[in-house]
């Protein structure tokens, strides 16, 4: 017993020295930190290319294909031989009376409107039903195109001396609005994210007016076969060159030809990497089909 007792000291002291000889060591080293994951590259936006050369077989405009047959594209289409299609690139789906009233916008406070689609009637004068707004007869009403003036007889007794429109262009519109700029405020029902080139003419012109959310604007989901085939796409916003490049975001543009309406969809394109071949408005170009017009001049003669 006395042999065992010895022994459990021997090795009691056996352990200390090696406890007390591991606390008086260096502490171990630090492993080295593992290498940081490299941060995802941005997503690159393919070079545009040098402008292409030869004829424009194919046009796509991207708008909704007019309800008649009675529009500029098709004296382009007869007159160079090309094919013209029509795809809008972005689904506007109307708010509810309730979303409206957020922006605290009084329709009967605006002694006139300004439209530039049927689509835009119909939805501003459901809203107008469902807020319960009685608007006053003699509300003055401006559009772009007669079609589109003509369109409101469905809601208003069409009468000339409240019912003004243009020639199919914006500058059309705006003259008819300078003619008769003593109405007092407008208002100009528009989509959400709405930049329109209307606004800051109205700016410059000292002209009271407030813009009407009525709609919220939705990329469409475009196929590859039915966009990717043209020639030339025609833009007419910022939001229709966003969704392009939504649904097509590698895409090298080479051969593929850019129409821009407006400085602020020249400015999206800009930005998407896309390389301008047509814009308009200018001087001598107004719309678009007539910028069209001049390009193919050069390139389909």
């Amino acid at each position: 017993m006395k042999k065992n007792s010895a022994a459990k000291k021997i090795l009691t002291r056996i352990f200390r020295k090696k406890k007390e000889k591991s606390a008086e060591a260096p502490a171990s080293r630090t492993p080295s930190p593992a290498p940081a994951t490299p941060a995802t590259p941005p997503t690159r936006i393919p070079e545009s290319g040098p402008a292409p050369k030869g004829k424009v077989k194919s046009i796509l405009i991207a708008q909704p294909k007019p309800e008649t047959d009675k529009h500029p594209y098709t004296d382009l289409s007869y007159k160079y031989q090309v094919k013209i299609d029509f795809r809008p690139f972005i689904i506007l789906e109307p708010i509810s009376a309730k979303e409206f009233r957020k922006y605290k916008v009084n329709p009967t406070e605006y002694a006139s409107v300004i439209f530039t689609s049927r689509n835009a009637i119909d939805q501003y004068f459901k809203l107008l039903e469902e807020l319960r707004c009685k608007v006053s007869e003699e509300t003055r009403y401006y559009c772009t195109t007669e079609a589109i003036a003509l369109y409101l007889q469905k809601y208003i007794m069409f009468r000339k001396r409240k019912v003004f429109y243009g020639d199919g262009t914006q500058q059309g519109m705006l003259d008819e609005i300078l003619r008769h700029k003593d109405d007092g405020k407008y208002l100009m029902p528009c989509a959400d994210n709405h930049k329109n080139e209307v606004a800051e003419w109205m700016k410059k012109n000292k002209l009271q007016f407030a813009e009407a959310v009525i709609f919220k604007t939705v990329p469409a989901l475009l196929n590859e076969k039915e966009v990717l085939g043209f020639d030339l796409i025609a833009f007419f916003s910022a939001s229709a060159v966003q969704a392009f490049r939504q649904n097509f975001p590698a895409l090298e543009q080479k051969k593929l030809r850019i129409a821009v309406f407006g400085p602020l969809t020249q400015q999206a394109a800009k930005e998407a990497g896309l390389r301008v071949d047509v814009a308009a408005p200018a001087p001598e170009m107004p719309s678009m089909a007539m910028a069209i017009d001049k390009y193919l001049a050069g390139t389909n003669a």
